[in-house]
């Protein structure tokens, strides 16, 4: 009886052994065939079609996690119908459970990342940075996956767990409160389109000045001028202000804003003949005579004004005056207000410099002068005699 019974418990093991191992071999197969058949036949029907979704959302990465739950999920319904009811098949069952629900964690999280390569490559997308959104999506389903395996492992409903977790919710949201904080405020930068990626942006309270490289759910990645990377936190942004230059490109023109102080000992009437020959000039175009004696200050003015209208480098279709300043002890400012077609910051520099060497250079000409302080030689050239002139250099 005794030798009887360990043959049948013997064979029984062997017999279970067995059907275990011919499922294992079973899914083994039926892997292979997804991974040689089918993904390649998916992989070559995609190729043809004219739509690209079907290229992101079933790409590589998509299609080898769906295989990699194939050969559990036919595992898990196959055993039930080969082992009997005992210990060894709810541990194989729990097994199989939690690992179906990582690897459908991991399907879902390729998908997201699909989803966001799909909607960068998206000409109504590209300039919205939405990775922030799709890392709160996997965060989202990694946590509901890691409830659900716990509750796997403990033995009870998934709502059970939730309604414990109710007591650590303050705990869980001090925890993640950038995490929070920062989707919320990722939310309302690409709804209210504040910051897309290639901004440049101004926030000297966070030492970030220069272009945003990356927008996530926790930081706001900026690269200064002098490439060095600044990190700053989305809600910081919300919360406090920041300066966007997206508007001037899209405008298509900088502005320049700066003034020369001019001698106001210079300022005087013109002469007739000063006159006579200024209207012989082309920039006299569109002069408005006021009949009475004009004065030089004002006949400059019109001259620049007239420059900058028709400077092939200046945007004639945006702001452009030429005004003055309240006058001070260092002279009368005269501030020139345009915008320059290049927006570029060393072709700017080039343009703002060019206009105002040639304002220096012609302000001579109509009896002007630009106040400077008396420097330490101006002093010296007070009660010194003037030097005679250098022989000619042979």
């Amino acid at each position: 009886m005794l030798q009887a019974g360990m043959s049948e418990s013997l064979s029984l093991l062997l017999l279970r052994i067995g059907v275990i191992l011919s499922m294992l071999i079973l899914a083994f197969v039926i892997d292979r065939i997804c991974r040689k058949a089918v993904v390649p036949t998916i992989r070559k029907v995609t190729s043809k079609t004219e739509f690209m979704w079907d290229d992101y959302l079933l790409n590589d990465n998509v299609l080898n996690d769906f295989c990699m739950l194939i050969a559990p999920v036919v595992v898990y319904f196959l055993i039930t119908l080969a082992l009997p009811a005992d210990l060894v098949l709810d541990f194989l069952l729990k097994f199989c459970r939690i690992y179906i629900i990582v690897v459908f964690m991991k399907l879902l999280c390729s998908i997201i990342t699909a989803m966001y390569t799909l909607s960068s490559e998206h000409d109504k997308m590209k300039n919205h940075s939405m990775k922030g959104f799709y890392q709160m999506l996997k965060l989202v389903v990694i946590c509901i996956g890691t409830i659900v395996i716990i509750s796997n492992l403990v033995g009870k409903n998934p709502g059970v767990i939730l309604t414990g977790l109710g007591a650590g919710t303050a705990i869980l949201m001090l925890v993640f409160q950038d995490t929070i904080k920062g989707f919320v405020a990722g939310i309302q930068l690409i709804a209210n389109d504040m910051l897309r990626p290639g901004d440049w942006i101004c926030a000297p309270k966070y030492g970030a000045d220069g272009d945003v490289l990356e927008v996530t759910l926790t930081t706001v990645k900026v690269q200064n001028w002098d490439k060095t990377i600044v990190t700053v936190p989305p809600y910081a942004l919300v919360n406090d202000s920041f300066q966007n230059w997206r508007g001037m490109f899209d405008h298509g023109g900088r502005r320049v804003k700066r003034s020369i102080n001019i001698d106001m000992n210079t300022v005087r009437f013109c002469t007739k003949e000063e006159m006579e020959a200024y209207r012989k000039q082309p920039w006299m175009e569109g002069f408005e005579d006021t009949g009475n004696e004009e004065v030089n200050l004002y006949i400059f003015r019109h001259y620049v004004d007239h420059y900058l209208r028709h400077h092939p480098k200046v945007n004639p279709e945006m702001t452009l005056l030429v005004r003055q300043l309240q006058p001070t002890a260092q002279g009368l400012p005269v501030e020139l207000y345009f915008f320059s077609a290049d927006t570029g910051w060393i072709n700017y520099e080039n343009i703002q410099a060019e206009v105002f060497e040639h304002v220096l250079a012609v302000l001579h000409t109509f009896g002007l002068k630009v106040f400077q302080a008396p420097a330490g030689t101006d002093l010296y050239r007070i009660n010194t005699p003037p030097c005679p002139p250098s022989p000619p250099i042979s």
